[in-house]
């Protein structure tokens, strides 16, 4: 391998020749027991694009000159398309403050844009990594910046839109599934009658309250703490830089960002980060519940419930020929597992914001951009593989019914609600339906027995 020598304030070694980072991250790469959990594709995104318009507003404000200031810009948007991935090696389980990863940013793009300027890899002149690409800024108000810019575009331009095709996929079961009737179920048993479509409306609009959450976090992770640079006082950045930089991030992806009100605030507390995760949290058990329900009402095919079927992803189990399992729900379950976990970590990292500085910001950000990413996924997978392919089992949706004891509530407004109670037990002793009992025992006419115990009535919002 060839290498290079470099030498700063940490001593000289030997760095790869061909690595466009410098001595520093090396060193807090090599001492580190690395998990091998690096910051994902859209933390690296966000934090180029701050670069690249910190470069762009330091040129407009003569703070660089405009060689400079272009050789960054190039370089820096090189890193936000993804050319220099593997230049960040650096782990999330590092500084607080997330000064490993910041300082890999800037070494990367300085040290391609002398490269880009005709100079050599490594090297910090022309352009330097703190003189010039850090210029106006400090991890402590980058680090949570970029955080939020990554988390506000996937949230928007991801998650979101995942969530919507779910609903969609749902609102439109709902709607065919309107005319088949079945029993409800609570407490895990027989219930009142309804419609399958009244059931799956539930769900659409479980997922469709999950969109409004989400929605309603975006102003909050659209506060930049850019400006504040160490604790929130903004030493070192020019008001016109800080505007100009959250303008460019603005323009670069279309959201509107907007300076944090308190930076003090933006850099001791990351309770918008914890906030989101709240929200996606609340989104996971929402889809909980529909990924169990969809397992249960899908069980049998001949000995469980069986009232719908799912898509047949697998051709049976490793043992038993023609078994479909629930493949979909239950990839759902071990997201939303996932999911709260990751929530957990994130509630300990908004814990930890120590007078001026929150310095768990790493493993906020990691968590919550992982979090956004599995949710949008599977979001997908559960509303193209599953939910567009569900069949009902009219049939036996509606066998259900009649042998329901929970029929005899349509009774007791009539007969009282004593009554209507010793018919279910007898029924339920005798293996009979209400509606022969009742007949039995002469409680109604035939006519007004058939007029309350008609499944379809009870599912009209007149008759609640």
């Amino acid at each position: 391998m060839t290498t290079r020598t470099e030498k700063d304030s940490l001593g000289t070694r030997e760095v790869p020749a061909d690595a466009l980072y410098g001595i520093q991250t090396l060193r807090a790469v090599e001492n580190f027991p690395v998990s091998g959990w690096r910051f994902p594709r859209a933390f690296i995104r966000a934090l180029a694009l701050i670069k690249k318009c910190a470069a762009q507003t330091n040129g407009v404000l003569g703070f660089i000159d405009k060689k400079t200031e272009e050789a960054i810009v190039q370089s820096a948007s090189e890193v936000a398309e993804g050319k220099w991935d593997d230049q960040f090696p650096v782990d999330i389980f590092q500084t607080g403050s997330g000064t490993s990863t910041n300082m890999n940013a800037n070494e990367v793009i300085a040290s391609r844009a002398n490269e880009i300027l005709g100079g050599v890899r490594g090297a910090k002149a022309p352009v330097h990594p703190n003189d010039h690409v850090n210029r106006g800024q400090s991890s402590n108000d980058v680090i949570p910046s970029a955080s939020h810019v990554a988390a506000l575009e996937s949230l928007t331009k991801d998650v979101i839109p995942a969530l919507e095709i779910l609903r969609d996929a749902l609102a439109e079961k709902a709607k065919a599934f309107d005319d088949v009737l079945k029993i409800g179920r609570t407490h895990l048993q027989d219930a009142v009658p309804m419609r399958m479509g009244q059931e799956f409306g539930g769900y659409a609009s479980q997922i469709s309250h999950g969109i409004q959450r989400l929605k309603n976090v975006q102003p909050h992770l659209a506060e930049l703490a850019l400006g504040g640079t160490a604790v929130g006082t903004g030493l070192n950045a020019n008001p016109a830089f800080i505007q100009g930089v959250i303008d460019g991030l603005s323009k670069e992806t279309g959201l509107p960002f907007v300076g944090a009100p308190s930076r003090f605030e933006a850099l001791a507390a990351r309770d918008a980060a914890v906030e989101t995760s709240g929200a996606l949290k609340t989104v996971a058990v929402s889809l909980m519940k529909i990924a169990n329900d969809l397992r249960w009402l899908s069980s049998g095919p001949r000995c469980g419930l069986g009232e719908i079927e799912l898509p047949s992803l697998q051709p049976g189990s490793s043992i038993m020929p023609g078994k479909v399992n629930p493949v979909i729900p239950e990839a759902v379950a071990m997201v939303v597992a996932q999911i709260v976990g990751a929530d957990a970590a994130i509630t300990v990292g908004g814990l930890s914001g120590n007078f001026e500085l929150n310095v768990m910001k790493p493993v906020i950000a990691y968590n919550l951009l992982w979090s956004m990413t599995l949710l949008a996924n599977v979001s997908r997978l559960l509303a193209e593989k599953c939910v567009k392919g569900i069949k009902a089992n009219k049939a036996v949706a509606e066998g259900f019914i009649e042998n329901s004891l929970a029929m005899c509530t349509a009774l007791a407004p009539k007969i009282g609600y004593d009554r209507a109670a010793d018919i279910a037990k007898k029924a339920h002793a005798t293996g009979k339906t209400v509606r022969q009992v009742a007949r039995e025992q002469n409680v109604l006419s035939d006519a007004e027995l058939d007029v309350l115990l008609n499944p379809r009535s009870m599912t009209e919002p007149e008759a609640l």
